[in-house]
């Protein structure tokens, strides 16, 4: 995997797909961001077959994949992991790029567009939570609540409710597995394959660090930059997805001035997982405006 220096010195990892019609470097990047937070980036796969036109750029952020340890905790916070950002555009050698990025790295995306905006064309956020909103809205337990009738809803329900007293991360991975299926707009094949991989995914100092050293000055300030911010921006959520919920995204989108909510019907918390042809479309008819 090739990688990059980043602002401290610290070799960060990326992989590139180069996209399949064969337009190689001629290709504009699409740089994708995993979430988790802590996740490692393979999760998101092809994105639904957005390499098919594009050349897809997919970092691992500080410990996950192919990328060391932050040397400092702090560099496990979203606003640093945007700092990882920038160096990677200068490696890379693009002043202006498109930016995809979903769950809990949609905060990262946003103070990427808030401190670096001039050199976003794009910014996609999908499936994202609003906590940098200051808003933690509880529609994703009534999403839950309302699929009870499921096959895996009781063991889901239990796995969820569970996971907050627990601390081994065997148990917790068991968990996770457990829960999996609240996450997906339906449990069949694919989304059967695509969360057995979430257990070995997750890096848990990554995941606690992502939110320190944010505090209530340092948010009011990061976000009012972001209401000033001209990039497009195209925010999706699913009426499945009972991790984010959907009125997350209606807070992110309200923040941002030139947003444009679009919920997809069936959709879990992966819509390209879901429902990639409807998906993929939305994203590249975004992306070619």
């Amino acid at each position: 995997m090739p990688h990059y220096t980043s602002y401290d010195t610290a070799e960060l990892s990326y992989r590139v797909r180069e996209p399949r019609d064969g337009s190689g470097a001629a290709s504009p990047p699409l740089i994708c961001l995993a979430g988790g937070p802590g996740r490692d980036a393979a999760y998101l796969g092809d994105l639904g077959g957005l390499d098919a036109h594009r050349r897809l750029v997919v970092p691992d952020s500080r410990g996950t994949g192919g990328s060391p340890p932050a040397s400092d905790p702090a560099g496990y916070a979203f606003p640093a992991l945007a700092e990882d950002l920038e160096a990677l555009r200068r490696h890379l050698g693009v002043e202006r790029f498109a930016l995809l990025a979903h769950d809990a790295a949609c905060a990262t995306a946003q103070a990427y567009a808030a401190t670096h905006g001039e050199h976003l064309t794009h910014l996609v956020l999908v499936a994202p939570g609003s906590r940098l909103q200051g808003e933690l809205p509880t529609d994703a337990e009534e999403i839950f609540e309302s699929r009870a009738t499921e096959d895996w809803w009781t063991d889901a329900y239990v796995a969820v409710h569970t996971l907050p007293t627990v601390t081994d991360l065997t148990e917790v991975r068991d968990l996770l597995r457990r829960a999996a299926p609240m996450a997906y707009g339906r449990w069949e094949a694919p989304q059967q394959a695509h969360a057995a991989t979430e257990p070995d995914q997750l890096g848990p100092v990554p995941r606690a660090g992502f939110w320190q050293g944010i505090d209530e000055p340092a948010r009011l300030a990061l976000l009012d930059r972001l209401r000033r911010t001209t990039v497009p921006a195209l925010v999706i959520t699913g009426d499945r997805d009972a991790v984010s919920g959907m009125r997350a995204g209606e807070f992110v989108a309200a923040s941002l001035p030139t947003a444009v909510l679009r919920p997809l019907h069936g959709v879990g918390h992966y819509p390209w997982v879901d429902e990639p042809e409807m998906f993929r479309p939305l994203v590249e008819e975004f992306l070619t405006t």
